[in-house]
């Protein structure tokens, strides 16, 4: 499939339970805030907080209904709000996972790219940013792309996302998954951890209060969940939590190509897109989740929907990168966004 029209392939959006929610109030100094746009759109993208600055790399566009593979680096400092150009990839990716190190080492991992067999071919190399290009640190044990991905207790976790089946090249070759994998950077291995308790892709993570958190996400043939699942390292174990509440704008489950990230002591998740017969939409809804009260609040919408962004935090400050700014592969974007809560 050369284009990325996945409306064929996904269902409407999960019948998922609502949930009630507070909105919370709002001061003159929350909300989201405009800052200084990425140089160029793109959607499909994660970031990673190293030294400060945020880093994104690789995604997709698709002017004139033609899918490009991106492999620049773009690289954010909020304390100039400025982005300056980091090393490009050493092939095109769109999905690569990134993640930051304990020391400062921004990884790239897995994705889709492009072969004889298609544009959405899931890859397992694992690459290191250096100042002057990326390094390949490694490779993982089976292609993983639309996965989480986050850095814990000196390790690189990723949790679910979507894998070959049968074949290896197009959109629908890809299947949900439940997998887990822990990278050991400084050894260059791999170990299996207990897998999530739900096989779906397109989820957002972060780690608060020494755990992985895993929100949202979607399946193809459910369409998007809000559920919440935490892991806990030190036991291996995962619970389950209050889900992210359905959009009242639109009826639909906050789900699929969400963000989040983890802020005073409290978990943000924003975005994400939904598929229905004819359309869909993008979601511009924000969720403040608080572990202590195991509960979602409404919180300030974004100023510009969107989905396959990426999500950092710097500061106690969230922010939203780039993405799409209509549903599937349309419009993608460079808009960045703060949210002060």
């Amino acid at each position: 499939m050369s284009q990325i029209d996945r409306r064929a392939f996904l269902a409407a959006a999960g019948a998922t339970a609502a949930v009630p929610f507070a909105a919370c109030a709002q001061t003159a100094d929350e909300g989201w805030r405009a800052r200084a746009p990425l140089p160029w759109a793109v959607q499909e993208i994660y970031g990673a907080v190293s030294k400060g600055r945020i880093v994104t790399a690789g995604g997709l566009r698709r002017p004139a209904q033609v899918t490009e593979i991106e492999d620049r680096t773009g690289i954010y400092d909020p304390a100039t709000d400025a982005w300056s150009e980091g090393p490009r990839l050493p092939q095109p990716r769109h999905h690569p996972m990134l993640i930051a190190g304990a020391d400062g080492t921004v990884f790239a991992l897995g994705g889709y790219g492009r072969s004889e067999a298609g544009d959405w071919t899931g890859m397992t190399e694992v690459w290191a940013m250096e100042a002057d290009g990326w390094r390949e640190a490694g490779r993982m044990p089976e292609p993983l792309s639309e996965t989480v991905g986050v850095e814990l207790g000196g390790r690189l976790h990723l949790v679910t996302g979507r894998s070959p089946g049968a074949a290896n090249g197009q959109w629908n070759d890809q299947v949900d998954v439940d997998t887990h994998r822990v990278f050991l950077p400084g050894e260059g291995r791999w170990e299996t951890a207990r897998p999530c308790p739900m096989a779906r892709n397109s989820a957002a993570g972060a780690v608060l209060d020494g755990a992985l958190w895993v929100a949202g996400g979607r399946t193809v043939n459910g369409g998007g969940t809000g559920r919440l699942d935490r892991y806990d390292p030190a036991g291996d174990r995962w619970d389950t939590l209050a889900p992210i509440p359905r959009s009242e704008a639109s009826g639909q489950q906050v789900g699929g190509g969400l963000a989040m990230a983890a802020a005073g002591g409290k978990l943000a998740a924003f975005g994400g897109e939904w598929f229905a017969p004819g359309g869909g939409g993008v979601f511009a809804e924000t969720w403040i989740y608080d572990p202590g009260a195991d509960r979602w609040d409404a919180g300030p919408p974004m100023r510009t929907p969107r989905h396959g962004l990426a999500a950092a935090m710097v500061d106690g400050v969230v922010y939203a990168v780039a993405g799409g700014e209509a549903v599937s592969g349309g419009r993608a974007g460079g808009v960045v966004e703060a949210l002060f809560l």
